[in-house]
């Protein structure tokens, strides 16, 4: 048997499985029906324990398709319902194997309905999974998870197309990329630590700042070089990357209860009058009563009216909170990717 202790004192039983050891990291819930192999391996969620509120998890297994990184990024998982006897043609290994193998610890038989409703009431909290009767939760440590979710050096990922893209990997998924070069873009990915200087070097023609885990407030050297970045070139923003963009452009930046996780969070872009499913991994806003004078709220999200999508006046800009054709979710929004670089290529032209 195994406990998961939040920091208020609330405790919740299960088993382990995975990786059989204790884990601490800030509890969160994701709401998606699928995709739990594209969730467990997106920077998004590097060191949180997440719980996933779709009952029956692992049932098609892991396969060697569907990674959206190298590693599973979250500390620790919470599932209702673990399949022991996953089946799918692309079938690798069982989660449990997976989980072993990474060396990430699991709990199973949790009521994650109780715990996800107890943390929508009282927010994200601090946990810790342990097995042999240790009741003290630890401090988060001081790890710098985007520097640490960040690729280490440039690399090209398409040397084809007709306008060049430079990526600022904040702790991307790998499919973020696949879009822009679908699209017939040049790409290169720049680490979360290069300067504007080196980027703009390259001679990109726009630049995207990736999607990614962590509290944007701690960065101010990425926000310095993101800010850099809007003065020379069009450029989109996406999850962390749009709340870099937000502060670089005098917006406040503020932590929301218990975050918007899953693949299926209702957003409407209030340019086109349409509502969308989309794909998310953040636990921080846009504070929509700092908003300077130049910058516009282009998407709310249909829950909470939380400020989704940002333009920026005078500057080839948007950013949005969501990633547009998140695998694991729907594609509803990939159309961003085609304003992006039609804003890029128009750009060129001039």
């Amino acid at each position: 048997m195994a406990t998961l202790i939040l920091e208020d004192g609330s405790r919740f039983e299960g088993t382990l499985f995975g990786h059989k050891q204790n884990a601490c990291g800030e509890v969160v819930f994701t709401t998606g029906m699928c995709g739990y192999q594209q969730t467990l391996t997106d920077p998004a969620y590097r060191g949180q324990i997440v719980c996933m509120t779709y009952p029956l998890i692992g049932n098609v297994g892991v396969n060697d398709l569907d990674f959206e990184s190298s590693c599973v990024q979250p500390a620790g998982v919470i599932v209702s319902e673990l399949c022991e006897l996953p089946s799918n043609w692309q079938l690798k290994k069982s989660l449990d194997e997976y989980l072993g193998e990474q060396g990430v610890a699991g709990m199973y038989g949790v009521d994650t309905r109780a715990l996800t409703r107890h943390i929508r009431d009282h927010g994200a909290m601090l946990g810790r999974i342990v097995s042999e009767g240790e009741e003290e939760i630890a401090a988060q440590n001081g790890e710098d998870v985007i520097l640490e979710a960040s690729c280490k050096a440039a690399y090209d990922v398409s040397a084809e197309g007709d306008v060049k893209i430079a990526v600022l990997d904040l702790g991307m998924k790998k499919s973020l990329t696949d879009w822009i070069v679908k699209r017939g873009a040049k790409v290169t990915v720049f680490p979360a630590t290069a300067s504007a200087e080196e980027i703009l070097a390259s001679g990109c023609d726009g630049a995207l700042v990736s999607c990614g885990p962590g509290n944007p407030n701690g960065y101010p050297q990425i926000v310095k070089t993101v800010n850099a970045l809007m003065v020379e070139k069009p450029v989109m923003g996406v999850g962390v990357g749009h709340l870099m963009m937000a502060l670089g452009a005098g917006c406040k930046v503020i932590k929301m209860r218990h975050g918007h996780h899953g693949s299926n969070q209702p957003v409407k872009d209030l340019a086109r009058g349409t509502c969308a499913v989309t794909s998310q991994a953040i636990g921080y806003a846009v504070d929509g009563e700092s908003l300077p004078a130049g910058v516009k709220v282009s998407h709310i999200n249909w829950n909470d009216k939380t400020v989704e999508g940002l333009r920026y006046e005078g500057k080839e800009a948007f950013s949005v909170a969501f990633v547009p054709g998140g695998l694991g979710g729907r594609f509803d929004t990939t159309y961003l990717f085609d304003d992006f670089l039609d804003m890029v290529r128009k750009n060129q032209a001039k």
